[in-house]
């Protein structure tokens, strides 16, 4: 909608990094044990298209790329009904294991 835009006319750029946020994060949830948790060190953005209301709906897909024992690297994109790439992430999460 047209409430989520900046001065621009386009979707402001923090809408789309917090669903980048949480599709990295739900990726490197999925891969913990129970009790296990995550907090971002570091989200690194490329807005590649600016998203409209023209855009139409957007999914974010987020996919892990590393699990260790303390950290963890994820990836996602915000990807447009059309196939069109508007957005890609890359995260640093650090895992926390409550013991």
């Amino acid at each position: 909608e047209e409430f989520h835009y900046n001065p621009y006319g386009t979707v402001h750029g923090g809408l789309a990094a917090t669903l980048l946020d949480t599709a990295t994060g739900c990726a490197v949830q999925s891969t913990l044990p129970a009790g296990t948790g995550y907090a971002t060190l570091n989200l690194a953005i490329n807005y590649i298209r600016p998203m409209r209301i023209t855009t139409g709906t957007v999914r974010c897909i987020g996919k892990i790329i590393s699990v260790g024992r303390r950290v963890a690297v994820s990836e996602a994109d915000i990807v447009a009904d059309s196939g069109r790439v508007m957005a890609h992430a890359v995260a640093t999460c650090i895992l926390i294991n409550p013991d």
